[in-house]
């Protein structure tokens, strides 16, 4: 199958489509340029068929949940796009969630909370998606995907086939998850959780909020967190003891608010974050002699 038969299998299946779309408005950071095609399946089933089609194009791809961890190139993708962000049934039952990958984990954990349902607080607020949340491990205050995770499904890119991973098959650790390591793309996940108190629950997801709020440059557009933990070290602390917040190339700023934040101040560049970031990798290697992690992935045109 060419482009023109990717074309018409997605005529023929109904799923939403668009050539030559511009790609800054499906990222967190609002940066990057146009995809040759973007597709919008609206359920894991739509996913299927838009994958497979895509699979037998031989296009080179790209699979976005809410692009909240990426950096996407001014030149934009040549190949097709598949944003899961249109994936969003949910299920629950006994204590479990299962979800399509393109929910928000902020949506997640209200649903969880609504149904009185406990270990799913650190997630509200972040601003990832169940696919994307599952493929790097997403945590935030002592909580992880890691800890509540009991299986997720998948579609294999490779071979075509549909199938499963359950518990330690999943291969989590910090930031990490078997999916960083093959071609299975994530269609939904399962979640096992505890009962809890409503109004509890609540109040810890406000409070997370809140500080989120308070910390978090969240009126400006970001890819979040760009660098990982360090080895025995916190790297945002050490991007402030160097002096680098408010340190700019072009419109990407260090965050005056929180060191570990890049932000995109207006019109920044995929060219402009990615000079910061070896600005700060530098700095802090020139400083302190440690090697920072990018957090961030970047995709190249």
């Amino acid at each position: 199958m060419n482009r023109i038969g990717l074309l018409e299998t997605l005529s023929q299946e109904n799923i939403e489509y668009c050539e030559n779309c511009p790609l800054a408005p499906y990222t967190t950071f609002r940066i990057g340029g146009p995809a040759g095609l973007a597709v919008f399946p609206k359920s894991s089933g739509e996913a299927v068929k838009a994958l497979g089609a895509v699979r037998s194009s031989g296009m080179r791809y790209l699979v976005l949940g809410n692009g909240s961890n990426v950096l996407i190139d001014d030149g934009g993708f040549d190949g097709a796009v598949v944003i899961l962000t249109g994936m969003r049934a949910f299920s629950v039952g006994n204590g479990f969630i299962t979800a399509d990958a393109g929910l928000s984990l902020t949506r997640l954990a209200s649903i969880a909370a609504a149904n009185s349902l406990t270990g799913l607080e650190f997630a509200y607020g972040i601003p990832g998606t169940v696919g994307g949340g599952v493929y790097m491990n997403a945590g935030a205050y002592g909580g992880e995907l890691a800890q509540i995770a009991v299986s997720s499904r998948w579609y294999d890119m490779e071979t075509g086939e549909i199938g499963e991973y359950s518990g330690a098959e999943q291969d989590f650790s910090y930031r990490h998850s078997v999916y960083m390591n093959d071609r299975k793309i994530i269609l939904s996940a399962t979640f096992r959780l505890a009962p809890g108190e409503r109004d509890k629950i609540g109040a810890a997801m406000d409070d997370y909020m809140s500080r989120r709020r308070e910390k978090q440059p969240l009126e400006l557009p970001s890819a979040g967190s760009v660098f990982k933990r360090g080895n025995g070290f916190i790297t945002a602390k050490l991007i402030e003891d160097a002096g680098l917040k408010g340190r700019r190339v072009g419109d990407a700023e260090v965050s005056e608010k929180h060191a570990g934040f890049i932000v995109n101040r207006g019109k920044a560049t995929s060219a402009d974050v990615l000079g910061l970031i070896e600005v700060v990798k530098r700095e802090i290697r020139d400083k302190f002699g440690k090697d920072i992690e990018c957090e961030v992935r970047y995709i190249g045109s």
